[in-house]
């Protein structure tokens, strides 16, 4: 794995996670990265002509670290779950919360979410503003007693 695509990598479980309602597109997008990780949505070709604002990625960026926090807590469940229905269980309520997760951040739908999400896979300037973003964030989120 290419390290400094490690936060695009867990972007991309956070996408597939919240594109559980779905399941063809999820499986779609899932397919195309395998095959051709380069040329993924072909479909979309106004998709880097729209610049996203410093909102919506300031609105990402709060969506994401309340998804990752979700992510981060069914994971280590589901990890110590060993039934596979259980497991199943756990996976599709995640994927719930996940999705809470975005419709509770403010600025933000799941569809812009998703969006973004996406978009900066396969554009490394909007990646590396998200990863900048996220990094700006993610002490304040930590420590909003401080502030």
């Amino acid at each position: 794995m290419i390290t400094r695509y490690t936060p695009v990598a867990s972007l991309t479980a956070a996408v597939f996670s919240l594109m559980a309602f779905s399941p063809a597109s999820a499986l779609e997008l899932a397919q195309a990265q395998e095959t051709q990780p380069t040329q993924q949505a072909p479909a979309q070709p106004g998709a880097k002509s729209a610049p996203i604002s410093e909102e919506k990625i300031e609105a990402f960026a709060v969506a994401y670290l309340q998804v990752d926090k979700v992510r981060q807590e069914y994971s280590a469940k589901i990890g110590a779950t060993q039934d596979a229905a259980a497991k199943e269980k756990l996976q599709t309520e995640a994927s719930q919360q996940m999705v809470k997760a975005v419709e509770a951040s403010p600025n933000i739908s799941v569809e812009e979410y998703t969006t973004i999400l996406t978009t900066a896979q396969n554009d490394p300037a909007l990646a590396k503003k998200v990863e900048e973003k996220l990094q700006s964030t993610a002490p304040a989120q930590k420590a909003p007693a401080q502030q």
